[in-house]
């Protein structure tokens, strides 16, 4: 006879916790540990992007320049705002470029986590490789703007610096970070209210007049004088202006960049202090982040 296989006990299966997905955690250290499928999921995200289409790559070059003749048409020409304004579409243009790389990871960082609900719920990798990768992506598409911008900028006698590019890395590091903060917080709260990915819409359409995208810094400062230093702590606006003084200004002449306001001073720190604005916002987003992560399956 043969001896019977002694088996512990059965559980009680209600005392059992619920089954959840490994995250892989380590927030977003564990992105860029895992920087091989973070690779991959960026080359997923762009050729879902341009899956079926006949342009393909080539819409990452028209969507901005409509935006572009658009403004340009309707502020430069229509209104006549650009008078006062020298070279006033390479201004525009790299005011747009610095926007639209911001609303873009901002929006559809948002809605990443609930966009791919099929990979956070059966993958086991960081949750906050999904807004990072909306930023790698959105950053892809700069690259080819960047490229218009400062061919269009060298026609009108551009030549790069070093200030110019230290601000032109700065600027896009201060848009990275702040971008992927709000897409790290908002995309977690966006799996709980649909609401938030409804409310950054809403504030992504203000954001270009918040900026001196169809307006000089010079306006602000003759209108609010003094005051016009709280206009810089808005870290997109100090992007912008960077931005601007990686380019728009190496096409100015001698006189043109003397006058008084073209600029803000000591542009380079302020520029500093919005980075760090930045990386303190990222360290509070990865913490709500984590707070809400355990909750997020449930709730897909």
């Amino acid at each position: 006879m043969t001896e019977a296989i002694a088996r512990p006990p059965a559980e009680d299966e209600s005392e059992l916790p619920p089954l959840r997905p490994p995250s892989a955690g380590n927030g977003l250290i564990g992105v860029f540990e895992r920087r091989y499928l973070l690779k991959l999921l960026v080359q997923r995200e762009i050729s879902a992007r341009y899956q079926g289409s006949f342009l393909g790559l080539l819409w990452s070059y028209i969507n901005p320049l409509s935006q572009f003749f658009i403004y340009w048409f309707v502020i430069g020409v229509i209104l006549g705002q650009h008078r006062g304004v020298p070279n006033f579409p390479i201004h525009l243009f790299a005011a747009l470029i610095i926007v639209h790389f911001f609303t873009e990871t901002f929006g559809a960082g948002t809605r990443s986590i609930a966009r791919n609900r099929g990979l956070v719920a059966k993958m086991a990798m960081p949750r906050e490789m999904f807004p990072v990768a909306t930023m790698l992506v959105s950053l892809y598409h700069v690259l080819p703007q960047v490229v218009i911008l400062a061919g269009a900028s060298a026609l009108l006698g551009w030549r790069p610096d070093a200030e110019g590019m230290v601000a032109l890395v700065l600027a896009l590091a201060i848009i990275a970070t702040l971008g992927t903060a709000g897409a790290l917080m908002f995309s977690a709260a966006n799996v709980f209210f649909t609401d938030f990915g409804n409310a950054v819409s809403i504030f992504n359409n203000f954001v270009r007049f918040g900026v001196t995208m169809m307006y000089p810094y010079s306006m602000v400062h003759e209108k609010f004088g003094g005051a016009a230093q709280y206009f810089l702590l808005n870290p997109i606006a100090d992007a912008v202006l960077l931005f601007q003084r990686a380019f728009w200004t190496g096409t100015l002449t001698e006189r043109q960049q003397a006058k008084a306001g073209l600029m803000p001073d000591h542009l380079m720190l302020v520029g500093c202090v919005a980075l760090a604005g930045s990386l303190v916002l990222l360290a509070i987003s990865q913490l709500v982040f984590s707070r809400l992560e355990n909750k997020i399956p449930e709730r897909l």
